[in-house]
Parts: C-alpha cells; structure tokens; sequence
C-alpha cells in the first residue's frame, strides 16, 4: 500500500504532462485542415456592401491541407439557366497564428494567379471566418473580403 501511495502523485504527473504535450504538439495548421463549406461572403468595396449567401443557387467549398488549399464553386442548377459559375482554384498557403495567406498559383480566372490575399482568421468549433482584403492591380480591385465557413470534413 505504502508503495501505491508514492506511486500515485508520480502517475498524476505523468499522465498531466502526456495530455498536455499532446495540446502543444497539434501545429497551428492542424485546425485549419479540412474541407470548409462557405456559408456567406460579404464584399465591401467603395463605400457598397454586397452580401451572398452561399447556402442559395450556388456551392463553394474550400479543402486545406498541410500545405495548400483549393477552392471549388458551381451552381446547384447544372450550368441549366443564367446562373451557370463554374469558379475554382488553389495554390499553397501560409499560417502565421491568426494570418492566413494565400498564394494563388492556379485559377480559373487566369488574371487573377500569381496574387497573395492575407486574411485575419478565427475558427470557432466548426466555424472559420476570414477577413481581408483583395487586391489585384491590374484588375483594379481593391474591397474588403469577409467569408463565413463551416466545416464539413476534419
């Protein structure tokens, strides 16, 4: 008994430190992987607001992995009527705590590729917004960028 007793604050000890090394090995990309579904997606450029709801006509989603992220979006109705968007791209990504950067190496909207966009991340449980802003010179776009996801898949 005397023995179990002098072992049992040692096992306490051991069995603390073993649950928290497991906490702070996890990499600050751990919670990011996975396929994200965009909920919503606010633009703010000059003064308008433009809100899409991402749950209505249209699907996006968005798969990270360790190191790279892509993106896919199309209309629920087949490319059948006016709604036709058939949107995708990807590239790798870097995370630094909160800032999330995306190196966009490939896109549909070719004009848009070789563009980095950094965002201010937070997740949430299963919830991911990223807010930031786009720019691309060339196609003189200049708007904050705010996007709502849940996910869908660790």
């Amino acid at each position: 008994i005397l023995h179990s007793m002098r072992t049992l604050p040692l096992l306490i000890i051991i069995l603390t430190l073993v649950s928290c090394n497991g906490k702070t090995q996890e990499s600050s990309s751990a919670s990011i992987e996975g396929t994200w579904k965009l909920v919503s997606g606010t633009l703010i450029e000059n003064g308008e607001e433009i809100v899409t709801d991402y749950t209505k006509n249209v699907s996006f989603i968005k798969i990270i992995n360790e190191t790279h992220f892509a993106f896919l979006q199309h209309d629920l109705n087949k490319g059948q009527d006016s709604s036709a968007v058939f949107v995708a791209g990807g590239g790798k990504y870097s995370l630094d705590n909160d800032r999330y950067t995306e190196h966009l190496e490939y896109c549909s909207a070719r004009e848009w590729e070789g563009n980095d966009f950094s965002f201010t991340i937070t997740i949430k449980g299963d919830s991911l917004t990223q807010t930031g802003i786009e720019k691309v010179e060339n196609l003189g776009v200049n708007r904050m960028n705010i996007e709502k996801y849940v996910r869908i898949t660790p």
